[in-house]
């Protein structure tokens, strides 16, 4: 069943920040998702809840509230599985974020898999968080770090992964679902194809991606998914990364310390089952907890309605902005191929004077280069604005954006 205009009114009821003046009085617009999401009142109640009736250490103690904290935390690992039809709950980890997720692949892995001349694929319109634990990597083996291009729409030459993996060196392909400057997503579904018939790991970034459209990681068939909560509605702090239960098990632990343990010696150590042998010290309890909570909303609303509101919203945003005198839009037009971000320029206007006088009127964008230089130097631009959405935002929102960006326009003398 379709969500109606009233059903996006309830949800914003949902979002206490949602209700705040900012800048003189303004009301608020955020349109700033990609970069974290806003929290509902059900997750920050779970996180309340936690700290006021059951805060504990988890995994060791047998007291009361111990068993209650291990259940709840151990009940996030659950839905995230059923969430992402994921089989088997031990290949899920938890971290701090899709950052350190992908670090933890390339030290624990990459050390043991890569060798020297080996190559590493990635493309030119990845996270920094995609990019830098690869150099770090490939320098350090003496390897080579290598680009799949991006085309004037916006979207990958597949054709170059090709050529890579006839080389024969390629250990690992890493790419983004979606990309959170241009909002394209990615035929993963393609690369991985190709890499399997070429016997190559992959490593799929779905921060993007999941808080926004159905995943399904079992489909998929990649060797490593990585994904944050902050990105879809739940807390920061928390992330995940699924792999393959032979590859965690093969693979040397990320951090050491209490709880990734078997049996500590004085000069030697065995480690915990998986996932446990990953997740070192105490973790970030409340805001696992308070992740489980983001998991039910979403649940509650449906994946499809997410999809289905971002498309719309986008398509009316594309069409409104591209009516802006001056305005520069990036990434492919084609609405089916492309998430809700929309990254542009208006002029010669500096994103972040833009951002500034947009903010003016209680409109929060991004400007800058979006931790993604690679693909602002493909792009021959130093930063971009960025408006980016979530299921919150209406079309009054966007009219209030485009309305600024006209008043923008006008102080620069572009209309």
């Amino acid at each position: 069943m379709m969500q109606t205009a009233l059903s996006i009114e309830n949800i914003r009821k949902d979002f206490p920040i949602l209700q705040r003046k900012v800048r003189n009085d303004k009301q608020l617009v955020y349109l700033d998702n990609a970069a974290t999401t806003q929290k509902p009142i059900q997750v920050i109640n779970a996180i309340s809840d936690y700290y006021t009736n059951h805060n504990s250490n988890i995994h060791r103690a047998v007291h009361a509230l111990a068993e209650e904290a291990t259940e709840a935390y151990e009940v996030t690992r659950d839905k995230i599985a059923q969430f992402l039809n994921i089989k088997d709950r031990q290949e899920i980890v938890f971290v701090r974020g899709t950052t350190e997720a992908i670090n933890l692949v390339a030290y624990a892995w990459g050390r043991q898999n890569v060798s020297q001349d080996d190559i590493i694929v990635t493309t030119e319109y990845e996270h920094h968080s995609n990019i830098v634990p690869w150099q770090l990597l490939t320098q350090e083996k003496k390897a080579k770090l290598q680009y799949i291009g991006v085309d004037d729409n916006g979207e990958l030459i597949l054709d170059q992964l090709d050529s890579y993996l006839e080389s024969g060196r390629v250990r690992l392909v890493t790419v983004s679902q979606m990309s959170n400057v241009l909002g394209t997503i990615t035929d993963t579904e393609e690369i991985i194809r190709r890499c399997k018939k070429a016997g190559v790991r992959v490593l799929v970034d779905g921060a993007q991606s999941v808080p926004h459209m159905k995943v399904d990681v079992d489909k998929l068939g990649c060797d490593f998914f990585a994904f944050s909560a902050h990105k879809m509605l739940g807390p920061t702090g928390v992330g995940v990364l699924w792999a393959r239960k032979e590859l965690l098990e093969n693979m040397a632990p990320f951090h050491g310390g209490g709880d990734m343990i078997r049996e500590v010696h004085k000069y030697e150590t065995t480690w915990n089952d998986l996932p446990y042998k990953f997740e070192a010290g105490t973790p970030n309890i409340a805001d696992v907890i308070g992740f489980a909570a983001a998991i039910d909303y979403l649940n509650k609303l449906g994946m499809d309605f997410v999809r289905q509101h971002e498309i719309e919203i986008t398509k009316y945003a594309l069409e409104k902005l591209s009516q802006v005198k001056g305005m520069k839009l990036y990434g492919t037009s084609d609405i089916a191929k492309r998430g809700g971000v929309i990254s542009f320029n208006l002029g010669d206007i500096h994103p972040h004077d833009l951002a500034t006088i947009i903010d003016e009127d209680g409109i929060a964008i991004r400007s800058g280069h979006h931790c993604a230089q690679v693909l602002m130097e493909r792009l021959d631009v130093a930063a971009t604005s960025r408006a980016s959405f979530y299921i919150y935002n209406t079309k009054e929102e966007v009219d209030a954006l485009v309305s600024s960006l006209h008043r923008a326009a006008r102080l620069f003398k572009l209309e």
